[in-house]
C-alpha cells in the first residue's frame, strides 16, 4: 500500500497539471523545476519531495492539498501494513476512547518514549525511525487547528510507574507531556488507581473510534500484529469493557493530580 500511495500522488499531480492546461514544460517554468524533474515525478521515477509539493500547492492554488497527501502518505508508509486501515479510521474519528494497561498511548507519547518502546524490537534502525515518525505524525489529530479529535484515555496506574530501563528523566518528560495534553479541553486522561486491584480488561489495551456515520471501529494491539474490528457483537463487548474500566478510574482532576505526582517522582 505504501508504494500505491506515491503512485496515487503522482497521478494527482499529473491530473492537476492537465486541469490547469499546462504542459510539463509550462509547469516546470512556473514552479522553477526542470521539465525532466516534473516528468520523473509524474511517472513515479522520482519521489515527490515536500518542497516540490509545496511549490505545486502554491502555483496551482490547491489549498495545501498536496502537502496533506504527503503527510498522510508518510504516516501510512511508516506504519506496519496491518495498521494502515486503522490510521484512516483514526484520522476520521470524531471521538477516540483508548484504554491502555501497559504503555502510554501512542497518541500521547513523546519521541523519546516512542523510540524506547521500540528499542528491543527486531526492527532495523531505519524501520524504527519510520515507526516513530508515523506514531508522532498520528498525534496531529489532537492538535490540528480545525476540529481536533476529542480523546478519552484510561490508563492503569502502572503506566505511570513503569521505568524505561533506568531512563528516569525520559519518563519524567513523558509524564510532563501527559500533564500538558490532559489540560487540553478536548483531552481527558483518567487513571485506574492501585486500589482497584484486578479489574476487567487488564489483559490488553484497545481503542474505540467513533465515526461520523454513527459507527464504531475498534483496534486491538497484540504481540505480533493488531486487529481492526467492525463486528457489532465485538464492538458491544468492548463497549462493556470500556464502561467497566472507566468506572474504575479516578475523576479527571484526581487523575491529573496523580499524573503530576508521578511526574515529580521521576525527576
Amino acid at each position: 500500500m505504501g508504494g500505491s500511495w506515491w503512485d496515487f500522488i503522482a497521478g494527482e499531480l499529473r491530473q492537476a497539471r492537465l486541469r490547469a492546461g499546462l504542459s510539463q514544460e509550462d509547469l516546470a517554468k512556473l514552479i522553477n523545476y526542470s521539465a525532466s524533474h516534473v516528468s520523473g515525478v509524474e511517472t513515479g521515477q522520482r519521489p515527490p519531495k515536500a518542497d516540490y509539493l509545496a511549490a505545486m500547492d502554491h502555483a496551482l492554488s490547491t489549498g495545501g492539498m498536496f502537502d496533506r497527501l504527503l503527510r498522510h502518505a508518510s504516516l501510512v508508509q511508516g506504519a506496519p501494513p496491518w495498521m494502515r486501515p486503522w490510521i484512516d479510521d483514526e484520522r476520521a474519528a470524531n471521538l477516540l476512547r483508548w484504554y491502555e494497561p501497559a504503555y502510554v498511548p501512542g497518541i500521547l507519547q513523546t519521541e523519546a518514549y516512542a523510540r524506547m518502546t521500540l528499542a528491543d524490537s527486531l526492527l532495523s534502525a531505519e524501520k524504527i525511525e519510520q515507526r516513530v515518525g508515523s506514531r508522532l505524525g498520528r498525534q496531529a489529530i489532537l492538535t490540528r487547528e480545525e476540529d481536533p479529535c476529542p480523546l478519552v484515555a484510561v490508563l492503569d496506574v502502572m503506566v505511570l510507574r513503569r521505568p524505561l530501563r533506568g531512563h528516569a528523566t525520559l519518563m519524567g518528560q513523558q509524564l510532563a507531556h501527559l500533564v500538558k495534553m490532559a489540560e487540553l479541553p478536548h483531552v481527558q486522561i483518567l487513571v485506574v488507581p492501585e486500589e482497584a486491584g484486578l479489574y476487567p480488561a487488564l489483559q490488553g489495551g484497545f481503542i474505540l473510534a467513533s465515526l461520523s456515520d454513527g459507527s464504531v471501529v475498534a483496534y486491538l494491539d497484540q504481540q505480533i500484529r493488531a486487529q481492526v474490528m467492525h463486528r457489532t457483537e465485538d464492538i458491544a463487548s468492548l463497549n462493556r469493557h470500556w464502561e467497566a474500566v472507566r468506572g474504575e478510574a479516578l475523576s479527571r482532576r484526581q487523575s491529573l493530580d496523580l499524573i503530576k505526582e508521578a511526574a515529580r517522582s521521576w525527576i
